[in-house]
Formats: structure tokens, sequence, C-alpha cells
């Protein structure tokens, strides 16, 4: 097992080598320096303050995005609507932090942060127990509902919930909810923080508690669990409930941390790249925190890789196709030891030779 894992790393590591590699050959065929582009990207994602703010700023909802998406592969379930859960917590977490007055400034975080998981958490029921009862595909459901979220927040930031300031958003959370810069003047928040809190218990619960044992044994194999007396269907809607909170969770650390409202169509494809971080990884909660950097990375990056070295951000799309194209080729980089064949017997075994002789 440790030995199949070692293997998975570094597997990985060549992927993300080989993809590269990809890209630079993309970029000459098109006429542009690759080394120039990588330098500005690199620069572009962690040299200076605003840029490095700017990653991990990024950074929190792809994470949790993502461990909300593997989470939910955990119990069998392709969370293809975590979107929704981004977009409904996001305004979810808006309403709580305008519309609640009078409460402390803690207990009124507390309280937004609540409110956005259970939001998540009541919207990622829905194919759940369309799955459960009706054997409902939730890829299908899971998509269509990311499209009803994003117009119910867009109904909500435009009428009973607009500002009336001509621009589509909800008015501003209190201050005493917006979550610290950490690197001013850029948007990262304190909001990494909680995100890696909560990526740290999920990554508890499924490796070390009853729970998660539970998710992992109805994922394998749903009826081998319930043969083992764990109500699997339960199980699964427990999985779907819980990406939903850590999809919520994401969009009230946008809200709150970045925006301090609640703006239509905030998303640039956020939870779609936690998805593709989590599935390059085989879901794996332990890796996904890194792919997640490294996306968000490629993201905060392609902005000065286009300004300075005038590359333009279509070709970090590419990079990360070819690495998804590359990763999900599983055998590609597989490292396997030789078997030992019959030809070279044990020592002291006797063999039959021709002519009846024996060694």
């Amino acid at each position: 097992m440790a030995e199949k894992k070692m293997n998975r790393y570094v597997s990985l590591l060549l992927t993300l080598i080989l993809s590269m590699a990809v890209g630079a050959v993309f970029m000459l065929v098109i006429g542009y320096h690759p080394l120039e582009a990588y330098v500005q990207l690199f620069k572009g994602a962690f040299v200076g303050t605003i840029n490095l703010g700017t990653t991990l700023q990024k950074f929190a909802p792809i994470l949790l995005t993502g461990v909300g998406f593997a989470i939910a592969a955990k119990v069998g379930c392709f969370a293809a609507g975590i979107e929704g859960n981004l977009y409904l917590g996001a305004i979810a977490a808006a309403w709580a932090g305008h519309y609640i007055k009078g409460l402390p400034g803690p207990i009124h975080l507390i309280i937004c942060f609540l409110t956005a998981a259970v939001v998540g958490a009541l919207w990622s029921a829905i194919p759940a127990l369309l799955k459960t009862k009706w054997n409902v595909n939730e890829i299908c459901v899971g998509i269509l509902s990311s499209y009803v979220a994003k117009y119910i927040t867009s109904f909500l930031c435009n009428g009973p919930l607009s500002a009336h300031t001509g621009i589509p958003q909800t008015p501003e959370v209190a201050e005493g909810v917006m979550l610290p810069k950490i690197l001013p003047p850029s948007q990262a928040n304190a909001g990494i923080f909680i995100a890696i809190l909560l990526v740290i218990g999920a990554a508890w619960l499924m490796s070390r508690s009853t729970l998660g044992y539970k998710f992992n044994t109805v994922g394998l194999n749903m009826f081998h669990a319930e043969y083992m007396g764990i109500p699997a269907k339960r199980v699964v809607v427990q999985g779907m409930m819980l990406s939903g909170v850590f999809g919520g969770i994401a969009g009230a650390i946008e809200v709150l941390g970045t925006y301090g409202y609640f703006l239509d169509n905030f998303s640039i494809n956020i939870a779609n790249d936690g998805m593709l971080a989590s599935m390059i990884v085989w879901n794996d909660i332990r890796l996904v925190p890194f792919m997640s950097f490294f996306v968000a990375a490629l993201k905060a990056g392609a902005l000065s890789m286009e300004r300075f070295a005038g590359v333009p951000r279509s070709i970090v799309d590419t990079i990360t196709a070819v690495f998804i194209i590359f990763a999900t080729m599983e055998t590609l980089f597989t490292i396997r030891k030789r078997k030992k064949t019959a030809s070279k017997p044990d020592k002291g075994q006797t063999v039959q030779v021709k002519g009846g002789n024996t060694k």
C-alpha cells in the first residue's frame, strides 16, 4: 500500500513536469519564449505582496470546494453541484452579515458561517435524497441545480436583497464580521486559516473517525456496507451534506473576506477549479491542498504572464487541460517491480533438466 501511494506521488510530480513541458512547446509553436513566460508566471503568483496575496485569496475557496468534492467522492458521489453550494452559501452569509443586528462581532461572524454551512448542506441534500430514494443521477441533478442556485442568487441581489447602487449586489455586511486582511493591500484574508483548519478536520474525520470509516466503506461497496449493518443511504446523504457545508463556507469566505457583499456572478469557475484539483489527485484529501495551491498560483500568475510576456492566459488553461489528461492516464508513469520468474529457482530447489539429471 505504501509503495502504491509513493508511486502515485511520483507519478503526479512527473505529470506536472510533462504538462509544463507541453505548455512550453505550445508557446514555442505560437512564437513565445517559454522560459520568460514561466518566469513571469512565477513572479505574478509569488513575488510581491499583492501577487502573493492574490494567490492566497484564490487558494482558500479552491481548497474548500476541492475538499468538499473529495468528501462526496468518498461516499461514491460526484458533487457536480458544488458551485451552487458556493453561491447560496455566499448570499446566505451576505444576508446574515447585513440583516442580523445587535450581536457582538465574533458571535455574528460565527452565525454568518453557520448560516452559509446550513444552506450549503441543505442544497446538497437534494441530489443526495434523489439518488438514494429514486436512484436519480446526482451528476445531472448537481449540474442543473447549480444553474438554479445562480438564478436564485441573481434574483435576490437584483430584487429583494438589492443594495440599489446600480450594481447587482447586496448591501455591505457589518464591519465587525469582515475577516481581517493578512497581506494588505491585497485581498488575502484570514479565511485561509479557517479553510486550513477545516481541511485538517476533514482529513482527521476521514482517516480516524467512525463516520469516516463509514464514508469509505460505503464508497467502496454500498452493498457490503449494508451487509455490515451500516445504513448506506443515510451515510450517502450525510457525505453529500458535509460536502455542501464546505462549498457554503467557501462562498462565505469570499463574501466576508474578499468583497464585503454578494456580487452577482462573482465566481469565475472557483468551484470547478476545486473539482479539478480534487480529481487530479484522485480525491486524496491529503493532496488536495497542494494541487489547489498549484491551481491558484496558475490563476494568479496568468495575468502577469499575459501582461509582461505577452502570452495569452488561455495557455494556462491549456496547461491545466493537458495536466488533467495526463493525470487521468494512471499507467503513464506507473512504477512496478519486476516479478521473479520461474527460470531462476530458489537456493536449494531441485530442478529437472534434460537427460534426467537434477541440479
